[in-house]
């Protein structure tokens, strides 16, 4: 029995036209052989169509459903799939992901690099997350950068207003030990309340508070979000890498896996610098953070009590003493706690409800409301005084006094 490549060889010589005399001769074979595979159809090799089986093929199911989640960041994956045994290479993984990665396209743009210390990039990213009940929620996330060490801030919320940007900016003063010389960030209302020949009108609460902090603020230009595309590059980041297929039980749970991801990813060697980003951290020169109690002035928010003694934060209701009910407090959360204050004096301290529309009472709440009618402070009134008595005396008592003092 001759080899495959044999017979290979001679269909090939009988494609060329050789005689079966011909190709026996060139390979040693007798004419009948050559003439008897000659005429038999040429068959596939052995092992074609045949896969050599992959490290990956067991986990595919599970690629599949992180793809399904919106992952396609291949470090995540490996990660994920390290823990669940996978003992192969990113490479593989990067082919089996390649088709389902979605295409993303967008105009190049010039590279700027500040100098240390010089500046950080923030901005608002929105997420998308779904409840134990399956219902889709939205909810804003802040972001800054530090733009040479590449050193990352988040921080989750439930709102974007003035208080909640002020607040997570010193936030992050704090984290990075320092405040850099000048804070870059889009043209959002909370920032700037417009322009006038082609200068920003500063929000003045936002003005006020740049100058407490020390740093300079300063806006993109319009229509060229670019020109802080290090921030707008982490917003991406923190939506394809850290957000997919992460469980969390509230927002404390959520922003304690975010400070987390953030150490983590900064430990690493960024591709862009060459440099770990926390390490570089420590190489700039920032500016030192205000007094603790400039700090915390911008922790604070007002609030009027309801009639019923309760305040508004964050979606949640927190009972206040009833004596305070239609005035205005302050209000901040300090940790893990809710605190309310009248002046100096702290009125309501309660544990932080992450969960909207929870109502939480105060022990006490009302205590002595019934007595008192409801009213915290007396009306104001006059008081009568009581009437002096006289003494009622006849005239005749009156005359005779008169009489002794003619006499004497």
């Amino acid at each position: 029995m001759i080899r495959s490549g044999t017979i290979n060889m001679i269909h090939e010589g009988a494609q060329k036209g050789k005689s079966a005399y011909a190709i026996g001769k060139e390979l040693g074979i007798s004419k009948n052989t050559a003439k008897k595979y000659m005429n038999q159809p040429k068959a596939e090799h052995g092992l074609k169509g045949r896969t050599k089986p992959s490290k990956l093929d067991p986990f595919k199911p599970e690629i599949n459903e992180m793809i399904e989640n919106g992952i396609f960041n291949c470090v995540v994956i490996l990660e994920r799939l390290k823990d669940m045994g996978y003992t192969g290479g990113i490479t593989i993984i990067k082919d089996y992901v390649k088709p389902f990665r979605p295409a993303r396209s967008a105009p190049a743009v010039r590279r700027y690099e500040t100098p240390p210390g010089k500046q950080a990039q923030m901005d608002w990213g929105i997420i998308h997350y779904i409840d134990e009940r399956g219902n889709t929620h939205k909810a804003p996330v802040f972001i800054m950068i530090l733009g040479n060490s590449r050193c990352k801030y988040i921080e989750f919320t439930k709102r974007c207003d003035i208080y909640s940007l002020l607040r997570c900016i010193v936030n992050a003063f704090e984290y990075y030990g320092g405040v850099p010389e000048v804070v870059l960030t889009d043209r959002m209302k909370t920032v700037i309340n417009g322009s006038e020949a082609g200068k920003p009108i500063w929000n003045s609460r936002f003005e006020d508070f740049a100058a407490d902090m020390g740093f300079v603020p300063k806006v993109c230009r319009v229509k060229r979000p670019q020109t802080k595309g290090k921030v707008e590059r982490l917003v991406d980041y923190v939506k394809d890498n850290f957000l997919p297929g992460r469980q969390f039980k509230d927002l404390h749970d959520l922003n304690s896996q975010a400070f987390e991801w953030c150490r983590k990813v900064d430990s690493k060697i960024h591709g862009t610098t060459g440099e770990i980003p926390l390490e570089a951290l420590n190489k700039e020169p920032l500016l030192p953070l205000p007094d603790k109690a400039v700090r915390d002035k911008y922790r604070w928010e007002t609030r009027n009590v309801t009639r019923d003694g309760f305040v508004s934060y964050d979606g949640a209701k927190y009972g206040i003493p009833w004596q305070y009910s239609g005035r205005e407090v302050r209000v901040r959360t300090c940790g893990d706690f809710f605190e309310a204050y009248y002046g100096e004096v702290r009125i309501a301290c309660h544990k932080v409800e992450y969960a909207s529309g929870k109502i939480v009472w105060l022990k006490g709440q009302y205590q002595g409301l019934a007595e008192r009618g409801g009213i915290a402070v007396p009306l104001p009134f006059a008081r009568k005084k009581e009437t002096e008595t006289v003494e009622i005396r006849s005239l005749s008592v009156y005359d005779t006094l008169v009489g002794v003092i003619s006499n004497g």
